[in-house]
């Protein structure tokens, strides 16, 4: 069955870095776009990036220049950099095959 598993959440000090992994099994991870979202608190859910299975990405506007999303295929494993994060940026974050499934999330708090 399809399994996606975020790591490197934490805490970080506005500015700082924190770099998301989640491991993909189940499916073949090559043929697949896959994204990022988060959820802050008392808000819905958004799309913070994407990268189709030939590396083409997109960002939400919020973190152009700010986050990287990467894929390593050999490693069925997508990345979201997080550098010079703000406390705008705290919110939970999840990992999504385009939308049909969805690992359990890993929370990020930006606060000095």
């Amino acid at each position: 069955q399809v399994q996606l598993v975020e790591s490197g959440g934490g805490l970080a000090q506005p500015g700082g870095s924190l770099r998301l992994s989640c491991a993909a099994s189940g499916f073949t991870f090559s043929g697949y776009p896959m994204n990022w979202y988060r959820q802050a608190p008392g808000k819905q859910r958004e799309l913070v990036a994407d990268i189709t299975s030939f590396g083409k990405t997109t960002y939400a506007d919020s973190v152009k220049g700010r986050f990287t999303i990467s894929r390593d295929n050999a490693r069925n494993t997508v990345y979201l950099q997080m550098n010079n994060l703000k406390p705008d940026d705290t919110a939970v974050y999840y990992c999504s095959r385009r939308g049909d499934y969805w690992g359990q999330g890993t929370q990020v708090t930006v606060s000095s």
